[in-house]
């Protein structure tokens, strides 16, 4: 073989092996077809008809609209690592995420769809890391996912004065609104299976009446970042981040959040209720969030050892978290703890650095913010517990024995997880300057 054919070979094999320069692809609701090119003259209809189309390294553009997926199944599966960027107007001469939104807000009556996914938006790439992409930049950028017409609610039960539904139900639909029960689902989520070398960066996002989780990302290799993002009323943790990789470790931040009203698992009050956790084989930097009103804790580092994960926590605001600003464990108990002493944490394992954390003092800057007759349900919210044994002989010997007793417990709590107003969740951006979500850019 001559030289010329031999450098004309090695060319051709070089120009298959180099990645295709990345397209943009744009998407409208209200002015677009599938059958169209995909372009900004051309957008498609369809999320799900662009993510299907797309290409590794692509960005979709999506205008304002609520986007229901395919036939109406309320959820998006991204297989390959593309970008998504929300907030643009119907022709696309404009973007402001909070004024042009860009929706994932399914509906109650689309809940009986069968899907095998766990968000509504499931990240989920090839289970073989040799097949499974490398070397991507993943943006989400300016979506709203609410899940608070796709719950369902009590019609009366824990409904306080003037709220338009009443406490969040797992369990059968008791409202004449409410055709299935609630879906329970993450917004954004990604496969503890999937394999993918690469980074996600979530931003400008609002999470708001959350079902699950909100953000819950399994990651594999590569880093993640969380900021400026709003997470308000949403279901047991507002951000979770765990390492799928067991001989690795993922650096991941979470930064300028506004992190409100995150439930418990259950009505009960029992467990969970978190702000953000970090997990085993994971490096943490928190810094510059808001994170208050947690029906728990803000901070919750009680998952998997100390010793092999790290945490940076500094420079938040925190403000009345119901049972601690930090829990975490100090072998061989679970401790929990308000900000005034965080210093006591200093030296605890894993604990890399927590300075400059603050205890809100004036309140007053959330006026006019935050949604003032939810504020004061919550603030006021009563719970209580009632225990009734069986006054029969049977009791009668266990307690003889040392036995438990066997007996009844009702729990009743005058609210839990009620719907927030979408609104009023994206009033948050802005409310401080400096700490918690600022203004989209």
């Amino acid at each position: 073989m001559k030289m010329k054919q031999i450098a004309s070979l090695l060319l051709c094999v070089i120009s298959l092996c180099l990645p295709l320069s990345a397209k943009d692809i744009f998407v409208s609701l209200s002015t677009g077809k599938n059958k169209n090119a995909g372009t900004k003259e051309a957008p498609y209809k369809n999320l799900w008809k662009a993510l299907n189309v797309a290409k590794d390294g692509d960005v979709i553009h999506v205008a304002e609209g609520n986007y229901p997926g395919r036939m109406k199944c309320g959820w998006f599966k991204m297989e390959k690592p593309v970008s998504i960027f929300g907030g643009y107007s119907a022709d696309f001469s404009k973007r402001d995420p909070l004024k042009y939104k860009t929706m994932f807000q399914p509906a109650n009556e689309n809940n009986d769809k069968k899907v095998g996914t766990q968000g509504l938006l499931h990240l989920e790439f090839d289970k073989n890391p040799m097949k499974a992409p490398k070397g991507f930049n993943i943006v989400i950028d300016g979506l709203i996912f609410d899940d608070g017409f796709a719950s369902s609610y009590h019609a009366v039960k824990g409904k306080p004065a003037g709220f338009d539904t009443g406490m969040w139900l797992e369990g059968p639909a008791k409202n004449k609104a409410d055709k299935f029960p609630s879906a329970n689902r993450y917004c954004i989520s990604s496969a503890t299976a999937s394999r993918g070398d690469g980074n996600l960066t979530i931003r400008n996002c609002t999470f708001v009446n959350g079902s699950n989780y909100a953000v819950n990302l399994n990651w594999y290799k590569g880093s993640i970042a969380i900021v400026n993002n709003v997470f308000c009323n949403n279901r047991m943790l507002a951000v979770n981040v765990s390492c799928s990789n067991g001989s690795g470790k993922i650096n991941w931040e979470c930064a300028n959040n506004t992190i409100l009203f995150t439930w418990s698992r259950l009505n009960d009050l029992a467990d969970m209720g978190f702000a953000i956790r970090n997990n085993e084989n994971c490096n943490a930097n928190i810094h510059n969030n808001i994170i208050g009103l947690n029906v728990l804790t803000g901070f919750d580092n009680t998952k998997g050892n100390p010793k092999k994960k790290t945490t940076k926590l500094d420079n938040n605001i925190f403000f009345l978290n119901r049972e601690s600003d930090v829990q975490m464990t100090m072998s061989p108990s679970v401790v929990k703890v308000r900000v005034d002493s965080f210093e006591d944490l200093e030296e605890v394992d894993g604990i890399e650095s927590i300075d400059g954390n603050i205890d809100l003092k004036d309140p007053k800057i959330f006026a006019g913010r935050i949604n003032a007759r939810y504020l004061n349900a919550f603030l006021s919210m009563k719970y209580s517990e009632k225990t009734k044994l069986d006054p029969n002989k049977c009791n009668a010997l266990r307690s003889v024995l040392g036995l438990p007793l066997q007996g009844t417990i009702t729990t009743t709590c005058d609210m839990y997880a009620n719907r927030y107003p979408q609104e009023d969740a994206l009033k948050l951006f802005g409310a401080v300057a400096n700490y918690g979500a600022q203004m989209p850019k």
